[in-house]
């Protein structure tokens, strides 16, 4: 942990001039309370920085909960061993792909009966908070268990004892997306009628009291559950698959969801602030947690520590060190192969971008987050499954 600036506190040891010079931009803004926190995977974002957590007073920058609203992991431990799986890993991989649409979510061509009460909760949701997510994509039903592409996945995988874990990464798709888009845009309008001077346009915010900043509220809420439904809808689809793989149920000996890009309101250091993790995860003491690496390198179940400087937050997986232009002029479809040895993917140039090389080592993000979590469980990868 180092201080780069009284309002700046930082936890990467791995950090580029540009993140650091777009973290401290952001961290001079008169309304941060009391101090912006630089995860150990920080990496440039739109706007505010990817991996930090933006306390602030009577104020939401949107773009500092991310576009990508509710974005997080759900993981589920079964009963099984790796000496129980089947050697045929590719049929699951296929029987996953099969049951997921793993890009677009218009790729879904019907809502399946698993996801009725879903959606139906989040029609309910939707009235309530007065607004329909149709204006924004007027078939989002169909996104609702739906994957994405980039760095979103379903994994297969294993913990020190061979335990095998269930895994997945994704968020509140093409919906949630606009609704972010939008709010942001909103913020900007109303920042450019004031005449306020940000260091980046992007860092519009909204400020509370005002009906911009009411509505903004109450439809990221609905995205962020968006969010976590469609993982649990993602999840059930894949225990079913993997059911019918191994010959029998699975029990859940333990099931995490979390969200890394999310706003909620909270007390530090005596006064109430809107917490704006962006590529972070609530860490409070006791708080379960997971921290994935990059395709191909080990994933992490972790326990918060409650450290009052992070504001009780740590890290949500390795973060990139190249862009994804960058990589794909870096990297070959042969390098993503070595790397990927021992483990079940689909192997093709659309996955260069999310080679483990274009992030940074996932053990070095986890030692410099050791004052923030306790690691419970390393997982290794055994199948991967990604939407290109």
């Amino acid at each position: 942990m180092e201080s780069i600036t009284p309002k700046l506190i930082n936890w990467a040891s791995i950090l580029d001039e540009n993140t650091r010079a777009q973290a401290i931009a952001t961290a001079t803004l008169p309304f941060i309370y009391p101090h912006l926190a630089l995860m150990p995977d920080a990496h440039l974002g739109k706007g505010a920085t990817v991996g930090s957590v933006i306390p602030t007073l009577c104020a939401i920058i949107p773009a500092a909960v991310g576009v990508d609203i509710g974005c997080g992991m759900i993981a589920v431990r079964t009963q099984y061993s790796v000496q129980d799986l089947p050697r045929d890993r590719k049929r699951l991989r296929e029987d996953i792909e099969r049951v997921i649409p793993l890009s677009a979510g218009h790729n879904n061509r019907t809502v399946k009966a698993t996801a009725e009460p879903r959606i139906a909760e989040l029609r309910k949701l939707a009235a309530k908070a007065g607004f329909n997510p149709a204006q924004y994509v007027e078939k989002w039903e169909l996104q609702l268990g739906s994957l994405g592409s980039g760095n979103h996945f379903i994994e297969v995988s294993a913990d020190e004892s061979d335990a095998v874990w269930l895994f997945l990464h994704s968020g509140s798709r093409g919906v949630g997306n606009k609704i972010a888009q939008h709010h942001i845009g909103v913020a900007q309008q109303v920042n450019r009628k004031r005449g306020t001077t940000l260091p980046d346009p992007d860092l519009a915010y909204l400020e509370e009291g005002t009906s911009e900043f009411d509505r903004y509220i109450e439809e990221l809420r609905w995205a962020q559950h968006f969010a976590l439904l469609n993982r649990e809808e993602m999840m059930d689809r894949v225990i079913t698959q993997f059911s019918h793989w191994v010959g029998g149920p699975v029990t859940e000996r333990e099931r995490i969801n979390c969200h890394h890009n999310f706003t909620r309101q909270e007390t530090h250091y005596g006064k109430s602030v809107w917490v704006s993790r962006k590529g972070a995860i609530k860490a409070e003491h006791g708080d379960p947690g997971l921290i994935p690496g990059s395709m191909g390198t080990a994933s992490y179940v972790v326990e918060g520590l409650g450290n009052p400087v992070s504001l009780n937050s740590s890290p949500h997986g390795a973060g990139r060190e190249y862009s994804r232009t960058a990589a794909r002029k870096t990297f070959s479809l042969a390098e993503l192969k070595t790397a990927m040895q021992g483990i079940e993917f689909r192997a093709t140039e659309a996955f260069i971008d999310e080679i483990p090389a274009a992030y940074k080592p996932i053990d070095q993000v986890m030692q410099d987050a050791a004052d923030l979590v306790t690691v419970r469980h390393k997982l290794r990868q055994l199948i991967n499954v990604k939407g290109d």
